[in-house]
């Protein structure tokens, strides 16, 4: 039997969606440029439970949903967690399936995958559709397709009353597009999970939010640093670097810390023991109002734009249009 979480490990805080179901505020990210071999990815994951991690976050997209799954029974084993209901777990639909008729089948997909029977949380991935046959990373001419946003959202709700997911919610969505779906919904988004950090603190969206008690989860906290697309503008920002060595914290540590004192969620990603345990080191010490002041001096700019789904000829003709204007 492998041992529980100690007391050293940190307690992660929760928060109630607006469902009325509780959500760790901070969720393990299964994405990866380059994912290991499936047993390698797995016993990650346990290692993340091990650790002190208790939401994890995927999607179809990612290919990591089957080592999820996996890590979910290996934990179950090994006495890591008693029951399934101790774990909070997200995956999203991805834009070849953001269709009324194909939200089901691949909710019941990515449940097959898993091996659960229930999500926590199903997001729409962005507010994009594709032909199912696309590669969403080369598309080719043609291959965007209308997107019916409202369409989607009734078969997510859908998903929900047939207690598939327990709540439902979205995913790159501007205060446009949130206000619009708000006018016809019967149930309402949980979450909306966008890009946010320090160097993009989503500062209309995240009022917007809160007026419509809408949790914003943020992904990549740290500016997706090291990857091919993301941007060190977070990890090698000086007003970082000052602040966490007054505090003898990491600069990590201190860029959650912020997105956390703003009332969103986080979505962390490493799969590197000593950070996956550095990441949940952030609630032992509070920003000052000098400091955050600071943190509002730096130069905004979004990295995760989309281009990639962007088609001249396309619903979605550039990246002012799919963010509103929001950039």
């Amino acid at each position: 039997m492998a041992s529980k979480p100690g007391n050293s490990e940190p307690k992660v805080p929760k928060i109630v969606l607006n469902s009325g179901h509780k959500m760790p505020v901070i969720g393990f990210g299964c994405a990866a440029g380059k994912l290991p071999p499936l047993e390698e990815l797995t016993s990650t994951f346990v290692k993340a439970m091990e650790v002190g991690y208790r939401h994890f976050d995927t999607s179809s997209a990612y290919g990591s949903e089957e080592a999820l799954g996996k890590a979910v029974a290996k934990a179950l084993e090994m006495g890591l967690i008693q029951s399934r209901e101790e774990l909070f777990i997200t995956s999203k639909l991805w834009i070849t399936h953001t269709h009324h008729d194909l939200v089901l089948p691949a909710l019941k997909q990515t449940l097959e995958t898993m091996g659960l029977e229930y999500l926590d949380l199903y997001l729409i991935h962005w507010p994009l559709r594709i032909k199912q046959a696309a590669n969403a990373f080369k598309q080719e001419e043609g291959d965007a397709l209308p997107f019916d946003m409202y369409g989607t959202w009734k078969a997510m709700e859908d998903c929900c009353k047939l207690g598939l997911t327990k709540s439902i919610g979205l995913s790159n969505f501007t205060c446009e597009k949130i206000s619009k779906l708000l006018q016809s919904v019967t149930i309402p988004p949980a979450i909306n999970q966008v890009e946010m950090n320090v160097g993009w603190q989503q500062r209309k969206l995240m009022p917007f939010c809160k007026e419509k008690c809408i949790n914003v989860c943020a992904w990549s906290p740290l500016g997706a640093s090291g990857t091919n697309w993301g941007s060190n503008a977070v990890i090698e920002n000086q007003i970082l670097k000052d602040i966490a060595a007054s505090k003898s914290k990491t600069i990590a540590q201190v860029a959650l810390r912020w997105v956390y004192e703003q009332g969103a969620t986080l979505i962390v990603k490493s799969f590197n023991e000593e950070r996956m345990k550095q990441n949940l080191q952030i609630f032992d010490f509070e920003l000052s109002k000098e400091e955050k002041y600071q943190i509002l001096q730096i130069p905004q700019r979004r990295v995760g734009r989309g281009d990639i789904f962007i088609q001249k000829n396309g619903p979605v003709k550039s990246v002012e249009e799919l963010w509103d204007g929001e950039i």
